[in-house]
């Protein structure tokens, strides 16, 4: 099937998910009284996607208004100056979105294919190099408009052992620790402990929070996907932010208000033993810190070395209360759809991703109607 009709069976997904909205406001329990009033929902539906016409067309339709651009280059060339991320702005803004997000060239590729791979590997000066060529990108996005970059501190990249059969027959992907080969026994990396980990990404934050504060640019950290037994690690790779005391660490090495996380819900959730009930209060002490600045919206089953990615609908946590709890920490940011279950003959998970961009829709009508 050509991409137009890919995108026209989308539209036809996103029309039914998001027609739950009614149902689900209409359902919602009313504000009691004598109870003090609940904040403002602020949350906003967004997306990774990209950036192209069609897409922002397609998100257009659908009320996604707010979102991250694709990669603009991952060197520092002319799609990374002020001009061209003007146009880029612009251009998104056209079709009556909000460009509230770039990422920087630190992906959550492996070590091997990463394109800046000198920061994690500790090699100079090399990475002196490549952290200038980002601070230059992050000040370039403060003059273009840009309230926000993304990135990874990843030398495993994101690590899964296959696919599991969920409902319908989709495909769930998988990680079981006890299940996973770990092959080569090291990364390009070779050994890295803890103490290395923590230096160069100490090393790097110590460089560009600064710029990030100056020019009022947030910068979202992604944490480590998945988390890893500390005494074992992963191919000789100890991932330190892929915990709950890790992350903590993290957005205490800087003080700035410009320095906290991409804080992916489903990589929490994975790091958590008993994720339906303990997922509450990690958004509340991360969200009351004012460190989530950008949320990836996904459920799974299992929790920590054995978990599934299921549909938003299909996992252990309860995605509502979830919300709530976001509305009653004030956090304003965008909500992401991530990493969707694969159906057979959904092209680029695009009827997955409509299917999710309805459903939260719907569950964001649904606390809005709480009072």
């Amino acid at each position: 099937m050509n991409r137009r009709g890919i995108i026209r069976r989308l539209g036809m997904a996103g029309a039914f998910g998001a027609g739950f909205a009614e149902t689900a406001a209409a359902a919602s329990p009313s504000k009691k009284s004598g109870k003090a009033a609940l904040p403002a929902v602020k949350m906003k539906v967004g997306t990774q996607h990209g950036s192209t016409d069609e897409i922002l067309r397609t998100l257009a339709a659908f009320g996604v208004n707010h979102i991250c651009s694709s990669l603009p280059s991952p060197r520092l060339d002319e799609s990374w100056s002020v001009e061209s991320l003007l146009r880029l702005r612009e251009r998104v803004e056209s079709f009556g979105i909000r460009l509230e997000m770039v990422p920087l060239p630190l992906s959550s590729s492996p070590i091997a294919r990463a394109e800046n791979p000198n920061i994690l590997l500790g090699k100079s000066p090399e990475r002196e190099r490549e952290v200038d060529s980002l601070c230059r990108m992050i000040r370039n996005a403060s003059q273009a408009g840009i309230p926000a970059v993304k990135y990874n501190m990843s030398i495993l990249g994101v690590v899964r052992t296959g696919t599991t059969p969920g409902r319908g027959g989709a495909a769930y992907s998988t990680f079981v620790y006890d299940q996973a080969r770990q092959e080569p026994p090291l990364t390009e990396a070779g050994p890295v402990g803890a103490d290395a980990y923590w230096e160069r990404i100490e090393w790097f934050l110590q460089r560009v929070i600064p710029v990030a504060e100056e020019c009022k640019v947030r910068m979202a950290c992604h944490p480590h996907d998945p988390g890893m037994p500390a005494d074992k690690g992963y191919r000789g790779v100890n991932t330190v932010l892929g915990s709950i005391d890790g992350l903590k660490r993290f957005v205490g090495l800087h003080p700035s208000a410009f320095h906290g996380l991409n804080f992916c819900q489903g990589t929490v959730t994975e790091m958590l033993r008993n994720p339906r009930e303990e997922i509450f209060e990690v958004i509340r002490w991360f969200g009351s810190r004012g460190k989530i600045f950008n949320v990836h919206f996904r459920n799974i089953r299992g929790g920590f070395l054995n978990f599934q990615e299921t549909f938003l609908d299909d996992g252990d946590l309860d995605m509502l209360r979830v919300l709530r709890v976001y509305r009653e920490i004030g956090y304003d940011g965008m909500l992401m759809p991530d990493h969707v279950p694969k159906i057979a003959g959904d092209s680029g998970g695009l009827q997955a991703f409509a299917f999710s961009f309805g459903y939260l829709k719907a569950l964001l009508a649904a606390v809005s109607a709480e009072g």
